[in-house]
C-alpha cells in the first residue's frame, strides 16, 4: 500500500483538511481533489475511483467526504480498512461534521493523521493508540511535577520552621526587656484552605512602634549588604518563565484571597471593617442512593485597615439547626462567645492587627444523612438496543440556597462520536478531547429547583460515572453571618462589609 494523502473534502471538491505523504505541490493535490467529484458515478454503490494513475478511496461524511488517494497498486482491502480508521478519528475531535469544525481543528486531524501514515504505509495503530499518542502523556514529566511539589512543600514547612523560630526570639526579647528584633508581625497567613485550618499566630495585637531615630548618613556608592527584593526578582524570573512554557502557576498563599474570590467577583465598596464568610463543601454519593461522605468546612475572616476601628467586636447569628462543631481563635474570649455569640479578645485594650486576614471563627459539618444533601443528582443509564439511553436529574433539597454556574460534568465513551440530546434544561457542551458531557445552569434556586437531561450514546452503564458537579453560591450552606460589629468603647455600631462565599471542594457520585 502507497498512500499518497489523506484529505476532508467539501462534495464539489474544495480541500478542507490535506495530509500529503509523500512530496507533491499544492496545485498538484488540489487538482486531484477537484477532479474527484467528476470522477464518481452517480446511482452506483461503490466506494472507490480510478484514474490511469490514481486511486480514490471516500466514505461521505454527512456534507462532506473523507478522500484517501493512493496508488492503482495498492491493495485496496487495507485501503478500506484505513479509511475506516481515518473517518472513526474525525468525530473524535470534532463534534459536528461541518467545514468550519473541520478547519477549527485541521492540525488536531493533522497530528493524527500521521499516526495512521508514515510515508505512505499503513501503522499498526488503533484508535485508542492515537489517543494516546497524540495526548503525548509523559510519565517523566509526572515524575518531574511529583518531585518539585515535593520539594515546595519542604520550602513551606521551612519558612514557617523559621517564622517560628523568630516569633520565639521575639517573645524572648520581650520577656527579658532587651529590644524587641525589627521582624515578623501579625501572621499573614490568610485562609488559604479552610480544609487545612488557619495558621494564626498566638498574639493578637499591634507590635509596639519604634521610636523615630533620625538614621546616619549612609556613603553613596555600591554596596555588599543584603539587598530585600533581589530574590524576589529571581523568583518573579522563574515564574514567568514557568509560565511562558505554559504551566498553571498557583498565587502565594500569604496574599488575600480564597478559591471563592477566583469565582465570585469582589466586593464592590471594602470598609474599614470586611468580613468573609467562607464554606467549601466536600460530598461523596453512591450512584444507587446512599450518602458516602458529607462535610462542610467554613470560617468568618475578618480584615481591619482601619486603625480607629481596631477594638471591636463581632455580634454572629447562628441559625444552624445541622450539627455543628464550632471553634473560635485562641484569643478569642470563648465565655463571651458561648454566651452571647459574641467574638472579641479576651483583653478587650488590645486591637485586632491592622491590614491582615484573621481568622476569628470557624466551623465543621461532617454527616452521612441524606437530608443534609444540598443538591441531589439522580443518573439513569438504560441500555438500549443501540447503546445506553441516559436520564440525569437535579433537585435542590436546600431552598433557600441559590446556586450559580452550575456544571454538571458526565463522561462518556470515546470513539462514538457525540451523543444525541432529547429533553434539556438549560445548555450542554460535547467535550470530544476530554470526553466528558457539561450540562451547564446558570442559576438553581427555589423556582428553578428540579430539571433533567436526556441523551443518547453507546457505550455501557458503568461509563457514565462519576458525575462530577460544580457550583458557587453567595449564600451560607450553614447560616451563620456577622449581624452587626460594635466598638468595645461605648458599644456603638462600626461601619462594616461583608461577602459571603459557598464553592465546591470535590462533589461526585461514584
Amino acid at each position: 500500500m502507497v498512500l499518497l494523502a489523506a484529505a476532508v473534502c467539501t462534495k464539489a471538491g474544495k480541500a478542507i483538511v490535506s495530509r500529503q505523504f509523500v512530496e507533491m505541490t499544492r496545485t498538484r493535490i488540489e487538482g486531484l481533489l477537484a477532479a474527484f467529484p467528476k470522477l464518481m458515478n452517480t446511482g452506483k454503490q461503490h466506494t472507490f475511483v480510478e484514474t490511469d494513475s490514481v486511486r480514490y478511496v471516500y466514505q461521505p461524511l454527512e456534507k462532506l467526504y473523507m478522500v484517501l488517494i493512493t496508488t492503482k497498486n495498492s491493495n485496496i482491502l487495507e485501503d478500506l480498512e484505513t479509511l475506516r480508521l481515518f473517518s472513526r478519528v474525525i468525530p473524535e475531535y470534532c463534534r459536528v461534521l461541518e467545514e468550519s469544525e473541520i478547519s477549527e481543528h485541521c492540525f488536531d486531524l493533522i497530528f493524527a493523521f500521521d499516526e495512521i501514515v508514515a510515508l505512505g504505509y499503513r501503522e499498526n495503530v488503533n484508535l485508542a493508540q492515537i489517543r494516546t499518542f497524540t495526548e503525548m502523556d509523559s510519565h517523566e514529566e509526572k515524575v518531574f511535577r511529583a518531585v518539585r511539589e515535593t520539594q515546595e512543600r519542604e520550602a513551606k514547612a521551612e519558612m514557617r520552621r523559621k517564622a517560628k523560630e523568630l516569633q520565639q526570639a521575639r517573645r524572648d526579647a520581650e520577656r527579658s526587656g532587651k529590644k524587641v528584633p525589627a521582624f515578623g508581625g501579625f501572621g499573614n497567613s490568610g485562609m488559604t484552605s479552610i480544609s487545612s485550618g488557619s495558621i494564626i499566630t498566638d498574639t493578637i495585637m499591634e507590635p509596639e512602634k519604634p521610636k523615630m531615630v533620625a538614621a546616619p548618613a549612609r556613603p553613596s556608592g555600591p554596596s555588599k549588604a543584603l539587598k530585600l527584593g533581589a530574590r524576589g526578582k529571581e523568583v518573579d524570573n522563574f515564574v514567568d518563565k514557568l509560565k511562558s512554557e505554559g504551566e498553571t502557576i498557583m498565587p502565594s498563599a500569604g496574599k488575600r484571597g480564597s478559591d471563592a474570590s477566583k469565582i465570585l467577583p469582589p466586593p464592590a465598596n471594602v470598609e474599614g471593617v470586611h468580613l468573609r464568610v467562607e464554606e467549601k463543601i466536600s460530598l461523596t454519593c453512591g450512584r444507587d442512593g446512599g450518602l458516602q461522605n458529607m462535610e462542610v468546612l467554613g470560617m468568618i475572616t475578618l480584615r481591619v485597615s482601619d486603625d480607629k476601628s481596631g477594638r471591636i467586636r463581632l455580634m454572629i447569628i447562628n441559625n444552624d439547626n445541622k450539627g455543628l462543631q464550632l471553634q473560635t481563635h485562641p484569643n478569642v474570649d470563648k465565655k463571651l462567645f458561648t454566651a452571647e455569640s459574641v467574638i472579641g479578645l479576651k483583653n478587650p485594650e488590645k486591637s485586632f492587627p491592622l491590614n491582615n486576614d484573621v481568622g476569628v471563627l470557624k466551623w465543621r459539618l461532617q454527616t452521612t444523612d441524606e437530608a443534609l444533601i444540598p443538591l441531589t443528582i439522580n443518573c439513569w443509564p438504560s441500555e438500549s438496543g443501540t447503546g445506553c439511553d441516559v436520564n440525569i436529574e437535579y433537585e435542590l433539597q436546600e431552598e433557600n440556597l441559590e446556586l450559580n454556574d452550575v456544571v454538571i460534568t458526565i463522561p462518556v465513551p470515546s470513539g462514538v462520536g457525540a451523543p444525541v440530546i432529547g429533553d434539556l434544561d438549560g445548555e450542554y457542551k460535547h467535550d470530544s478531547r476530554r470526553n466528558l458531557l457539561e450540562w451547564c445552569l446558570p442559576v438553581i434556586d427555589s423556582n428553578n429547583k428540579s430539571g433533567s437531561l436526556e441523551f443518547s450514546i453507546a457505550g455501557q452503564p458503568n461509563d457514565f460515572f462519576p458525575v462530577n458537579v460544580s457550583f458557587v453560591s453567595k449564600r451560607s450552606y450553614c447560616d451563620i453571618q456577622v449581624a452587626k460589629v460594635t466598638h468595645v468603647d461605648g458599644d456603638n455600631s462600626a461601619r462594616f462589609s461583608s461577602e459571603t462565599s459557598f464553592v465546591v471542594d470535590k462533589y461526585e457520585i461514584l
